[in-house]
């Protein structure tokens, strides 16, 4: 006859093991509920977007409103703004995480302010930033409706994300390895760039890869900042229409054009994952340069 105790432990074991069941079950059917989404707007894409997929449609200009021609200026328009974007908010976004981290202690009330600050920035609907884009960058600042306009306003909503995915990074680095460096007598900035930056290097390229996602699938604040145009651009105080808006145009104002919208969509699913595999691949190109010894 078995003791109560084991009996008592048998059962606390099989409701462990049920629990574990369920969770394994539960995490599961996520991933593939998300993979099934994921296929099946993709599935749409290809089988409504793919016939209209060609060479010339990558490098025409658009013609009848979109209905014929390419996407040649709408991808140039597309990869300015990102360019420009990029170039302001990573050294911004990186320094200003660097200060919270590394030179702000946690609980001080300038670090508090300004976490509080990013936080509510992140939540801030898109169409926000458009409107202050327009009425700072584009009026104030006398930039129009451009590809610059378009630009720093996509900035301003990439920085919170891409500061506090940075950040959150670089606390995450043990302190060990802060105490050898200065144990070794290493400078700050040696110590920032040779060890601690490679080592918060996942987080921030999880933080570059969303900015990078959301400003490429941004459409409302580019709407009133970069404007409406389809032409090729030819300085940044030109007005460019990126490709996100060009696909809500062609699907929601423009009969005929489904096809072509999907094929631009289709482009825009290419574009972003050719930039993310880049992305990685300089990153860790970078890293490999810091961490060999020369």
């Amino acid at each position: 006859m078995r003791e109560p105790a084991s009996v008592s432990t048998m059962l606390t074991q099989r409701v462990a093991d049920w629990r574990d069941t369920v969770a394994t079950i539960l995490v599961w059917s996520s991933a593939l509920l998300i993979t099934a989404v994921f296929l099946w707007i993709l599935g749409d894409l290809l089988l409504r977007g793919l016939p209209h997929l060609s060479f010339e449609f990558l490098f025409d200009t658009p013609m009848d409103a979109g209905r014929a021609g390419g996407i040649a200026s709408i991808l140039v328009s597309t990869l300015v703004i990102l360019l420009v974007c990029m170039t302001v908010s990573i050294p911004l976004g990186i320094g200003t995480a660097v200060l919270l981290a590394e030179f702000s202690r946690h609980n001080h009330f300038f670090g508090r302010g300004v976490r509080v600050s990013l936080d509510v920035l992140a939540g801030v609907p898109s169409i926000v930033f458009g409107l202050f884009g327009n009425a700072f960058f584009s009026l104030y600042l006398g930039m129009g409706f451009s590809i610059l306009s378009g630009g720093l306003t996509l900035a301003c909503m990439v920085l919170p994300l891409l500061i506090r995915s940075t950040e959150t990074a670089l606390r995450a680095v043990p302190d060990d390895f802060r105490r050898a460096a200065a144990a070794l007598g290493l400078p700050a900035i040696t110590t920032l760039w040779r060890i601690l930056l490679p080592a918060a290097a996942p987080g921030v390229i999880a933080g570059l890869v969303l900015g990078i996602g959301r400003a490429l699938a941004e459409t409302a604040a580019l709407l009133y900042t970069s404007g409406y145009v389809d032409r090729m651009p030819g300085s940044l105080l030109d007005s460019g229409r990126s490709l996100s808006i060009h696909i809500y145009d062609l699907a929601m104002n423009v009969p005929g054009a489904e096809g072509n919208a999907s094929a631009s969509a289709l482009v825009l699913i290419l574009l972003l994952l050719i930039i993310n595999v880049l992305t990685f691949r300089l990153v860790d190109g970078w890293l490999h340069q810091r961490i060999t010894p020369h």
